[in-house]
């Protein structure tokens, strides 16, 4: 293995580790709250809460931490705070438990921003489409191993609290592993001149109208997906149970994220491929919610869960490709990608809990969630397309 592969390694299992602990922490909920003599579910929710506010303004201060550290220091910082997850196992109250959650926010929201510098610095442009799509595929990754181990764990370790340390001691393992094969590395990129650009600051983000399409697009699809796990299991009219469909759309999203990384590598248009996918993910998921058949309800699970990852590759590729982006710039661009989607995402969670409590009627609070995916089809309107159509010369040679 070479040391980018496995840099490239270390990265992805620092981000799925820290969604393991994050969904983990969720799928125990009832036990945390039982050990803490907590009642009601709008107390329950600061445990996700916590790791979302952090996401929101972590993100954002991402791009500073990694010019004032350097990305070695930086990216080992990010890992520390989702190592420090850990301390919520030996928290005496609730409100020290949730702070610990914060605090593994902060290391996740750090980290993922850090994945794009990463990726321009150690990867060529012909390599980013396939690391791109396996870095999409992170949190899904960290999801499903969520999924798969923690009533394992929690059975043979016996608590919640053993559980999580388990969690966190894997990251430890990941992060001594990042200290000791990282380097640090220039953030400008290599721009052929002995001059450092100017620094690309968020004041300047905020200029580029790209940095706001990229989230406004991202958000309605981050706002479903997490839809799938915390609202969906709530309404009791679905055709198939809720637990069985959000299982068959993450094993739906790993195929369709290699699927992604193989159009990306043959097709150079971006636009296209968000475009038509977001429009076949929405009406796939309208599909899977409105049925009477349960059948046709776990086939179009598949289908959404697959589109829904199929431009992943693409989406987080269109910004590497736009002119002059060095490793500085990048953790800008997707320090406000992350923050600005994470802030919609709770808004519109926000809402449909409004719809909920207002009508009564849980399945219209999935519904607008369904609805509100098609951001990933309308936004693409407003993209501009960093691939470049093939050249048509096997075309002319023929004629000629």
């Amino acid at each position: 293995m070479n040391k980018k592969h496995l840099i490239e390694f270390i990265i992805f299992m620092t981000y799925a580790l820290f969604a393991m602990s994050w969904v983990a922490g969720s799928m125990m909920t009832k036990d945390i709250m039982s050990y803490y003599n907590i009642e009601g579910m709008a107390a329950a929710t600061w445990m996700t809460n916590a790791i979302t506010i952090a996401k929101i303004i972590g993100n954002l201060s991402a791009a500073w931490l990694l010019v004032k550290m350097g990305p070695k220091k930086a990216f080992a910082l990010a890992s520390l705070l989702i190592v420090a997850g850990a301390v919520g196992a030996f928290a005496s109250n609730y409100p020290l438990y949730v702070f610990s959650r914060l605090v593994m926010g902060f290391g996740g929201a750090f980290a993922i921003v850090y994945f794009n510098p990463i990726v321009i610095k150690y990867f060529s442009a012909e390599e980013r489409p396939m690391i791109n799509g396996i870095n999409a595929a992170a949190f899904n990754m960290g999801n499903l191993l969520a999924i798969l181990l923690t009533g394992t764990l929690l059975s043979s370790l016996h608590t919640w609290q053993n559980v999580i340390l388990a969690i966190s001691m894997a990251s430890l393992a990941v992060l001594v592993i990042w200290w000791f094969i990282s380097d640090d590395f220039s953030l400008s990129g290599d721009n052929g001149s002995n001059d450092e650009p100017a620094a690309y600051t968020l004041k300047d983000g905020f200029k580029e109208p790209v940095n706001i399409w990229l989230p406004i697009a991202y958000s309605g699809l981050l706002f479903c997906y997490i839809s799938v796990f915390a609202l969906f299991p709530l309404v009791p009219s679905f055709a198939a149970e809720a637990k069985y469909l959000s299982s068959i759309m993450i094993g739906a999203g790993m195929v369709g994220t290699i699927a992604g990384i193989m159009i990306v590598k043959r097709y150079p248009m971006r636009i296209p491929v968000i475009r038509y996918c977001g429009l076949a993910m929405t009406l796939f998921a309208a599909l899977m919610i409105t049925t009477s058949s349960a059948s046709i309800a776990y086939g179009a699970a598949f289908m959404a869960g697959f589109f829904m990852f199929v431009p992943m590759t693409a989406l987080i590729t269109l910004p590497q490709e736009l002119p002059n982006m060095t490793p500085a710039r990048i953790t800008v661009v997707f320090g406000m990608f992350w923050s600005i989607s994470y802030m919609i995402e709770t808004a519109l969670m926000y809402i449909a809990g409004i719809i909920a409590d207002t009508t009564g009627n849980i399945a219209l609070s999935a519904t607008f969630a369904v609805v509100c995916s098609s951001t990933f089809f309308l936004a693409s309107f407003f993209l501009p397309e960093t691939g470049k159509k093939p050249k048509l010369t096997n075309t002319v040679a023929s004629k000629a």
